[in-house]
């Protein structure tokens, strides 16, 4: 598993830990960036803080092309992803779009459930279609 995997999939587990426990991104990093067990990566930081600084206009790009669905009715774990995945895809140029979108599909399999491989692949697919729009 590469160095920029575990840092996605560390930024999954934040994302999500924040999320159930309805606590803020930044008090969840600073608890768990102290854990031996598990040392936090950079790369992860970068995600969460660049998540953090365009929520908005991630959560919206979301909204707009997640036919059907609702951000409140998608699972955490897809939302989580998307948001990763959509911040790579329109904010983080060292990451090729597509290893963006395999990235945030292979985490879905691991972590979501059976349907949301397709789901997470077909949005972020959709995204990336209208970058050029959005950037």
């Amino acid at each position: 598993m590469s160095a920029r995997t575990r840092a996605r999939r560390r930024a999954l587990e934040l994302m999500f830990e924040a999320g159930q426990r309805r606590l803020d991104i930044d008090q969840v990093v600073t608890m768990r960036s102290n854990d031996p067990e598990y040392p936090m990566k950079a790369y992860a930081v970068e995600i969460v803080d660049g998540i953090t600084s365009h929520r908005e206009e991630i959560d919206e790009i979301i909204a707009t092309y997640a036919q059907g669905w609702t951000l409140e009715r998608m699972p955490a774990v897809d939302l989580a992803l998307l948001q990763i995945g959509t911040w790579e895809i329109l904010f983080n140029d060292e990451v090729p779009d597509k290893a963006a979108i395999d990235e945030a599909v292979s985490l879905a399999k691991q972590f979501s459930t059976d349907d949301s491989p397709g789901f997470v692949s077909g949005l972020l697919s959709r995204i990336l279609d209208v970058k050029p729009t959005l950037i």
